[in-house]
């Protein structure tokens, strides 16, 4: 069954996008992390299906990790899927559907697209953690790295801020803070440098993918976990390893992120191949 592919990415943090608006595509978790796969696959951070919008949704986006786990958001793929389906209706604003909730996106000048990620939650019901403890300062620590704060984007986020981040051997520890049994769901483990008020580094340790160049949810959980510890304004540009994002965390507890879509190249795959 040869079915149209496209491969996306915000800011370096890449997709395969499959359309199944129109027809079903039965793809089981295996199937996914095959087609994920970059040696034997065509390779992604996440696989996303794009599934029919109901209720005032204009698309239901599903994500899948490259190890076939589902997540609850991401935010670089959210701005990309809101791009296709508001090209294709001549709108400049759509509602991209997750199983966290309704996000709505909004077409700006200079390519640019703006998503609401919803409400941080930050009960350590809601990142979820393993116990009652203060998400503000969780007793996690690998070496020099420790104190992170948590909170949920959709799906759980724990940043360290360090002084240097440069020096920090995220991909050695990033695996064993990812499983930590502090997170019974593991979680999305962030490195973040603060530059000044209005601007950090980060780098994200992936659920289930491991370091990208590029993490929207990662990103407006350092904004939110940075601003709760007094480190910076409600505004910020948050600078990753593909580039910037630019974040707020508003009054009402919502979070906007903005930044740019792309398209690499289109394709299509024999689904029958990646079967799982």
């Amino acid at each position: 069954m040869n079915i149209p592919f496209r491969k996306m990415h915000g800011l370096g943090n890449d997709f395969v996008v499959l359309d199944a608006r129109a027809q079903p595509l039965a793809i089981t978790p295996a199937g996914a992390a095959a087609i994920a796969d970059r040696h034997f696959g065509i390779g992604c951070d996440q696989f996303i299906v794009m599934e029919p919008g109901r209720d005032g949704a204009d698309v239901f986006m599903r994500i899948r990790n490259p190890d076939g786990s589902e997540a609850g958001a991401c935010g670089n793929a959210t701005r990309c899927i809101a791009a296709l389906v508001a090209d294709e209706a001549g709108k400049d604003l759509v509602v991209v559907r997750t199983i966290a909730g309704d996000l709505p996106v909004e077409r700006l000048p200079g390519g640019l697209w703006r998503a609401d990620m919803g409400v941080a939650r930050l009960g350590w019901q809601d990142v979820p953690l393993a116990w009652d403890v203060d998400t503000l300062h969780l007793p996690l620590a690998r070496g020099a790295v420790a104190d992170p704060a948590a909170c949920s984007m959709g799906n759980p986020h724990a940043t360290f801020f360090v002084r240097d981040l440069d020096q920090v051997p995220v991909a050695e520890i990033g695996p064993g803070l990812e499983h930590d049994p502090i997170f019974p769901d593991r979680a999305n483990i962030g490195f973040a440098q603060i530059l000044s008020p209005e601007h950090m580094r980060l780098v994200i340790w992936e659920r289930g993918a491991g370091i990208t160049l590029a993490c929207g949810s990662g990103a407006c959980a350092a904004m939110v976990n940075a601003h709760r510890r007094g480190l910076t304004g409600r505004r910020a540009t948050i600078t990753m390893p593909g580039g910037d994002l630019q974040m707020e965390w508003r009054e009402d507890g919502h979070v906007l992120m903005t930044g740019p879509v792309a398209t690499a190249f289109t394709g299509t795959l024999d689904l029958s191949t990646f079967a799982g």
